[in-house]
């Protein structure tokens, strides 16, 4: 039985409404520390960070375990290389690694790219002592879902082990959600029975990733079903949020700008539920650590009136619980 499971948070939501400043690197560290719910810091800090970081690790003695950017294949290896450094430096363990969909000559990424890509990222980590983990996310490679199980086993077929970030908000949102099945033919795929999107059914994605033993890294922000558009975001083009985030902790009446039910958390709820019941049970679980993930960006929490921070809390508190709890019944 595994009873290790750290949890910690993102460091860009250490802060309350969209409109409050960020506050600064040591303030946020303390807010950390005073919240008592939080293991670590997950963050890839700036090159003119780096040393406020450290600093503030050393004051409060709060570990930077994990941290992570995104790549464009073609124009990744400097980058990654760098930040990869930066990791070791820090003291983390694993680097969320985001593949986005397009590569450097405008083309859509293919498996074989993504295959050669995590193969370099692994090496060079395994030098450093760091893990590169290949986040589910939107706007990479991996939004079509499928592709994650299909890469999965092009990097196994080479004999090397495959770690990804879960970041199950970008699936649990597309549930139900006519726009978003639209991306990669997804409701095509869902009506021909290959793809299950509900943590309630049996072969669901998010379970077969886990069950392949495949989760190093988990981000935690809540999402529901068809979850609402961030209307107080706009991108460049005018278009709002795609609406990637959910309170988890009831806001106030004037805080969310739709109807806050807690029972539509469910689904999302059941994804931690399962992956933390195969972390205890399964000696082939790789979980080290989850990060609460709640942000300030467009698709997510621009315009927020409720505390991202305090978002965080709540979320992380209720995951400590169920975590005792389900080591308790093991």
């Amino acid at each position: 039985m595994n009873n290790e499971l750290q949890f910690g948070i993102q460091t860009n939501g250490i802060k309350h409404t969209h409109l409050d400043p960020l506050p600064d690197i040591d303030y946020r560290f303390s807010m950390v520390k005073a919240a008592k719910v939080f293991d670590y810091v997950d963050k890839t800090p700036e090159k003119d960070e780096i040393n406020s970081f450290l600093k503030a690790k050393d004051k409060y003695q709060i570990p930077i375990k994990a941290g992570g950017w995104f790549y464009t294949v073609g124009e990744h290896k400097s980058l990654l290389k760098k930040n990869l450094l930066t990791a070791q430096n820090l003291g983390s363990t694993v680097h969320n690694t985001q593949i986005q969909a397009i590569n450097s000559e405008g083309n859509l990424v293919t498996n074989l790219e993504v295959r050669d890509v995590y193969l370099e990222a692994y090496d060079m980590g395994l030098k450093l002592g760091v893990t590169p983990c290949f986040e589910v996310h939107v706007n990479m490679w991996s939004e079509d879902f499928l592709r994650v199980n299909e890469v999965g086993n092009l990097v196994e077929e080479k004999g090397v082990e495959f770690n990804i970030t879960l970041d199950h908000s970008h699936v649990i949102f597309k549930i139900n959600n006519p726009k978003e099945q639209k991306i990669y033919n997804t409701k095509e795929k869902i009506l021909a029975g290959e793809l299950i999107l509900d943590p309630f059914i049996r072969g669901n994605v998010v379970e077969e990733w886990i069950n392949s033993g495949w989760v190093k890294h988990c981000h935690a922000r809540s999402a529901i079903p068809n979850n609402p558009l961030n209307i107080y975001g706009k991108h460049p083009d005018g278009t709002v949020g795609r609406g990637i985030q959910y309170p988890f902790k009831k806001p106030n009446n004037d805080e969310y700008h739709s109807l806050w039910e807690e029972k539509l958390l469910d689904p999302w709820k059941e994804c931690i539920l399962k992956l933390m019941k195969y972390h205890a049970k399964d000696p082939k679980s790789k979980l080290g650590q989850i990060s609460t993930e709640f942000i300030p960006n467009t698709d997510y929490g621009e315009g927020c009136k409720y505390s991202l921070f305090e978002q965080g809390v709540e979320c992380t508190k209720w995951m400590r619980k169920s975590w005792q709890k389900i080591i308790k019944e093991i």
